[in-house]
């Protein structure tokens, strides 16, 4: 880590390219971590304060472009998808329906939670909700809501404590993950319990 951020910091003028390249990668399911480029990048932009604005800008479009990808691969090449060697196992076909009846009862929410969870739960939400065929400017204003909040807290965390904080924001991760989990499989048995009741 410490020597990735040497080789960006000698070439900081390219560095808002960089993490904006990297990040339209991610949304295409190529392993980039966005929680990586905004640690590297919040650390770098406090070394370099001239360049603060031009990092964020860069890490900020670059995650939000990527989310948008993602939900087009799944909104245009839809159940093809699947055929896809790469995507096969990423959000097995059975899961989409609930994870689209999710998105339905909760909207925003749903967004909001997931754009805090790592290990590439972000994706497999966005994926999802374009083969749900979630509307695209729902979807889209959504996001950006959700993407705005998680990048300036994540951004403004590691600007200003650095590595410091990294075990905290994992924890918290770990919470909200363990959250979201609890109320999935609650609200799914919830409404398996009701079905057997009607029926």
């Amino acid at each position: 880590m410490e020597e990735l951020i040497q080789i960006i910091q000698a070439n900081v003028q390219y560095a808002p390219y960089i993490i904006f390249g990297a990040l339209l990668l991610a949304g295409l399911n190529i392993p980039v971590s966005e929680d990586a480029m905004l640690f590297i990048y919040a650390i770098l932009a406090s070394s370099n304060q001239d360049y603060l604005p031009h990092l964020f800008i860069g890490v900020y479009m670059g995650a939000y472009l990527s989310d948008l990808i993602c939900y087009s691969l799944g909104r245009f090449l839809g159940p093809k998808l699947f055929e896809i060697r790469f995507f096969a196992n990423m959000v097995p076909p059975e899961r989409i329906q609930k994870i689209h009846n999710f998105y339905e009862h909760y909207g925003i929410v749903t967004l909001l939670i997931g754009r805090f969870i790592p290990f590439g739960v972000r994706n497999a939400l966005f994926l999802t909700a374009g083969l749900g065929q979630m509307h695209f400017l729902k979807f889209a204003l959504a996001d950006l809501l959700a993407c705005t909040i998680s990048t300036i807290t994540f951004f403004t965390l590691y600007y200003h404590y650095g590595s410091s904080v990294i075990d905290f924001v994992k924890e918290g991760n770990i919470i909200v993950f363990s959250t979201a989990a609890i109320v999935l499989a609650g609200y799914f048995l919830r409404k398996k319990a009701l079905n057997k009741s009607s029926g």
